[in-house]
């Protein structure tokens, strides 16, 4: 449907647009952002080096609990470097000319952003897809284990925790040390988040060998950019952060005895996330309001919210999500770049909502699209917990085709998640979605 057709829609009259757009997640400025990018400015240090780098490294490894943190461009360029040093641990140095995973197969979570996987391919190895669980929407450790028993060569595992939500880390760690594998953790979605490990609460950023996280514009708290890696070991961090800078060797003159990136965090993109780390806690607290809120003026509804195990785990709340029963969903088909769909009385659909709240100015958007359903990868390997994913299919045999990825990104959607969003305005979009199913 249009904009126009929407608003003249009768089962949303008396529904008043919104005076401004209401966000999935825009960035909360405080103030003292301004004041740190200013001291930048001042002293001149607007480069790759500078206070406000070295205080927002010490600040994040004292939160999450690691001894080191590496300033880092974006959080892909951490995700890479991560993926790039876990390869050279496994298998040696690589040649200037390949990748440090060249030939190398590597178990990678299916429901993720590509940032979290394209690492794999930017150093020559092959990503093979592991199915979502439903408990957290994170990579299934039945299926994981299945994986290495079908490739019991792998030794090396990446692995995202969605939407702020941690995965079954325990149960990972296990099978991971069972197989002599290596963890890559991306936890760019979930700074902030718990995780109870061993019977103690852990911050996600700190469950895997190489850590991950991101300051980008969306995040729980931002830099517009930025990102960084997290580490208890001194020789990984050296080794990030030379890599980081063009691999830099001690020499009055440009020495360079490994391939290096241009990678390292700005001082003035840093002194905005420094303005911003004291605010963590209250934006998190914040998501968790808005992700109540919807639970609640919800509830009424055949949809449910993004799942998570309050014994294991305290997410960050990053993006509230919602997923619609399969007995009310109208149909709906997508293609690669659009989608159809049409309505039911008691029924809606992800497209159907998701247009809907548009036409009042708000924005949400479809669960990821697994990673194994994206043209780029589709030749690669994705495995379920009933073993390989794919050809599954049968003309004479009815199978269950288990796929949970896909079934979260057809039935699901992430909701307006911002933190500047007022109780009123989250009402507003409460009550479009319930119209929604009239």
């Amino acid at each position: 449907m249009t904009k126009e057709e929407i608003l003249r829609d009768p089962r949303f009259k008396g529904i008043e647009l919104f005076d401004h757009r209401i966000w999935l997640s825009s960035p909360t400025m405080h103030g003292d952002e301004q004041r740190w990018v200013d001291d930048a400015i001042a002293t001149n240090w607007v480069s790759t080096v500078g206070r406000n780098i070295d205080e927002i490294e010490k600040q994040i490894s004292e939160y999450v609990g690691c001894r080191y943190a590496v300033g880092l461009s974006a959080g892909t360029a951490a995700l890479h470097l991560a993926t790039k040093l876990a390869g050279e641990k496994l298998y040696g140095q690589a040649r200037p000319n390949e990748g440090t995973l060249a030939g190398k197969k590597v178990f990678c979570s299916d429901v993720t952003f590509d940032a979290s996987i394209n690492p794999v391919a930017y150093e020559d190895g092959e990503a093979i897809f592991i199915d979502t669980e439903r408990d957290t929407w994170n990579m299934d450790p039945v299926a994981l284990e299945k994986a290495f028993e079908m490739y019991p060569d792998v030794h090396l595992i990446v692995l995202a925790h969605l939407y702020g939500t941690p995965g079954k880390m325990e149960e990972i760690k296990k099978i991971a040390d069972a197989h002599r594998a290596l963890i890559v953790e991306d936890a760019a979605e979930s700074l902030g988040a718990k995780y109870r490990l061993g019977g103690k609460w852990v911050e996600t950023g700190t469950l895997g060998d190489y850590n991950c996280i991101s300051f980008n514009g969306n995040k729980i708290i931002t830099g517009s950019a930025g990102g960084m890696f997290l580490t208890d070991s001194k020789e990984d961090a050296d080794k990030v952060r030379k890599w980081s800078t063009q691999s830099r060797e001690a020499a009055p003159w440009y020495q360079h005895e490994e391939i290096g990136y241009n990678y390292r965090i700005s001082n003035i993109v840093a002194g905005v996330i420094r303005g911003q780390i004291p605010y963590l806690d209250e934006h998190i607290a914040a998501k968790k309001r808005i992700y109540e809120r919807y639970r609640k003026g919800l509830a009424d509804l055949p949809v449910s919210m993004n799942p998570y195990d309050p014994e294991k785990s305290e997410p960050n709340f990053w993006l509230s999500c919602m997923l619609i029963d399969e007995k009310a969903m109208a149909p709906h088909v997508r293609g690669e770049q659009d989608e159809l769909y049409a309505h039911c009385s008691g029924k809606s659909s992800p497209g159907e909502i998701l247009d809907t709240i548009a036409a009042f100015g708000a924005e949400g958007r479809p669960v990821w699209k697994p990673m194994h359903m994206q043209p780029i990868y589709r030749t690669h390997k994705y495995v379920t917990t009933e073993g390989n994913g794919r050809g599954r299919s049968n003309a004479y045999i009815k199978g269950t085709g288990v796929d949970v990825g896909a079934d979260l990104f057809r039935r699901g959607l992430c909701l307006p998640s911002d933190n500047k969003m007022t109780a009123e305005e989250q009402d507003r979009v409460i009550e479009i979605i319930h119209r929604c199913f009239r």
